[in-house]
């Protein structure tokens, strides 16, 4: 594949592009629809939506919401997978002056109760039914008297507008997306809401990897200058496209696939669920240059295309973050898919997606060994350090107090990328972001060849009077052949006060021997370290989020609860 080198991307990209100024979602859109009106932004085997098309589209529902009551500073909840109209939808939302609130659509009842009340929403536009959930039933479970604008439980939730996913979906209530669309595009209504970008953009309710989910407050500029800075630091070519199926209401997706694309006339071949064979088919009938994936889907892509055959002629980078990655994922990648670019990063909802980022000229040892270094942001950067987003240093995990460069400790950030703080929660946004540094509760060495983690405050735990960092005793379980993954994490004991437990996935066409991974782990590790138990479990079994990470703590739920019932 014939392609500029990075160097000349990046130039390319900021001759092309103005200099920076604040400005709200939909005001960049309008810009790249001047220039990119005809290209397709939005790919999917149902429906191709050009720049101008999903721009008519936006400007219709966000007359149909504004004549629906929406006005500045309400908050819209979405409830939907990566569907065409997702985009349009997010994008009318930004017309309006709402905020965004963007939900998991795997929540169960109780816990989209709890995200619509926290949040206040005042309106919600979800699918009828997707997968295993029934939306509207679930509703009526948890909102009763939503068909008339007074649910008790929820008593800020004037509208609910529904997608219909399967004929007859709105089970006879009358407020559909198309509707309100379609009535938008007959209104007289003008959009003309005046919208900083400054202003608070969306409410992300974080994974609840650590606990109950916090709405994190992202401006509209945050998110723009972060997608900016990944353009120019993964230094996209003219149109490139991005195949993903990480949902599009969280960061990962909208900040590091979606968005990028603007700055660049590209598209985004979104697929609604994660099936290895159907992704990769994708790649060559979309023509995708480049797939966004976590390490657990670029396991089950590398392993699928070894299976059967795929073309990937169009494929110039892979870009799997998230999680860490094995070298020989990276290696196995390289020789099954062809690409000549790879990358990984770093981020969290609280600093407005990925911080850190590797360029495609790393070598194959920085990819595999960092998550890169803080990403390139041109004139849309921090200032403090030129032409990048931001700064790292490392602290103290219990005092706070600064370290020496480049020692290990709690990696904070500060960048102008970073959250307005959590929706309403005002305690919980003073344990972590003091209005110009934001902890990250992760523990890594800042050098200057990159960012390296080493773990995570909140998973250590203590043994016998000893902390035990999990990452570490992964990292030795991890060199077992017939381990594919591994997470360690602590639990409860009378004994010890907590013992390390080992969760493990064997490779394929292999067997985990449990007792010979403590004895792996006796020669290499302090007594301390060495896990108690080691539990065998398949993949399907393991709780993650929709974007693959682990949720450790509900891990340590589910370990708790098989070692009860088998004592009962």
């Amino acid at each position: 594949m014939n392609v500029a080198t990075p160097a000349e991307r990046r130039r390319s990209i900021q001759e092309s592009v103005e200099p920076w100024r604040e400005r709200p979602l939909h005001g960049a859109f309008d810009d790249a629809v001047s220039e990119y009106a005809d290209r397709p932004l939005v790919i999917t085997d149902d429906v191709v939506l050009s720049y101008a098309q999903t721009q008519e589209m936006s400007i219709d529902i966000a007359k149909g919401l504004i004549d629906l009551g929406v006005r500045k500073g309400d908050r819209v909840a979405v409830v939907m997978a990566n569907f065409a109209e997702y985009i349009p939808l997010k994008i009318a939302i930004s017309r309006t002056g709402a905020v965004a609130v963007p939900l998991n659509y795997l929540y169960r009842a109780q816990e989209l109760r709890y995200v619509l009340g926290q949040s206040r929403a005042n309106v919600l536009v979800t699918m009828s039914s997707f997968m295993d959930h029934e939306y509207v039933s679930t509703l009526d479970e948890i909102a009763p008297g939503w068909r008339h604008g007074s649910p008790e439980a929820l008593p800020e939730l004037r509208s609910v507008v529904v997608f219909e996913t399967t004929a007859g979906g709105a089970d006879g209530h009358g407020l559909t997306l198309d509707g309100v669309r379609n009535a938008g595009s007959r209104a007289t209504t003008t959009v003309d809401v005046e919208v900083a970008g400054t202003d608070l953009g969306d409410i992300v309710y974080t994974s609840g990897t650590t606990g109950r989910p916090k709405g994190v407050m992202v401006s509209h500029d945050a998110y723009l200058r972060s997608s900016y800075a990944t353009t120019l630091t993964r230094a996209f070519e003219d149109g490139r496209r991005l195949l993903f199926s990480a949902p599009l209401f969280h960061m990962f997706s909208y900040v590091e696939a979606f968005l990028p694309c603007l700055w660049v006339g590209g598209a985004v071949i979104p697929q609604k669920t994660f099936v290895p064979d159907a992704f990769l088919a994708a790649v060559e009938r979309h023509q995708a240059s480049e797939i966004v994936t976590v390490p657990t889907m670029t396991v089950a892509l590398v392993e699928e295309a070894e299976r059967a055959s795929y073309r990937f002629d169009s494929l110039l980078a892979l870009f799997s973050a998230a999680a860490p990655a094995p070298v020989w994922l990276w290696e196995r990648s390289i020789r099954v898919f062809g690409v000549s670019e790879l990358l990984t990063g770093y981020g969290m909802t609280e600093s407005g997606a990925g911080i850190t980022m590797t360029r495609p000229e790393d070598s194959l040892a920085t990819v595999a060994g960092t998550v890169g270094q803080v990403k390139l942001a041109g004139a849309s950067g921090c200032g403090e350090d030129p032409g990048l987003l931001g700064i790292l240093k490392t602290v103290d995990p219990e005092t706070g107090a600064d370290l020496v460069p480049g020692s290990e400790g709690e990696v904070a950030i500060k960048a102008p990328t970073l959250m307005l703080g959590f929706w309403e929660k005002p305690e919980e946004t003073t344990k972590v972001f003091d209005g110009t540094w934001l902890r990250t509760g992760d523990v890594g060495r800042v050098t200057p060849t990159g960012l390296s983690l080493t773990g995570r405050t909140k998973e250590l735990y203590k043994s016998g009077g000893e902390l035990v960092m999990p990452k570490e005793v992964e990292e030795v379980i991890a060199r077992l052949p017939e381990v594919s993954q591994v997470y360690v994490v602590g639990l409860p004991d009378e004994r010890w006060g907590e013992i390390g437990c080992a969760v493990v996935v064997a490779a394929p066409n292999a067997e985990v021997d449990t007792d010979g991974v403590i004895a792996h782990c006796k020669v290499h590790l302090a007594r301390f370290k060495v896990p108690k138990r080691v539990v065998v479990m398949s993949v399907e079994s393991l709780p993650t989020t929709p974007t693959g990470k682990m949720q450790k703590f509900q891990l340590v739920k589910d370990l708790v609860a098989m070692q009860s019932e088998n004592l009962a």
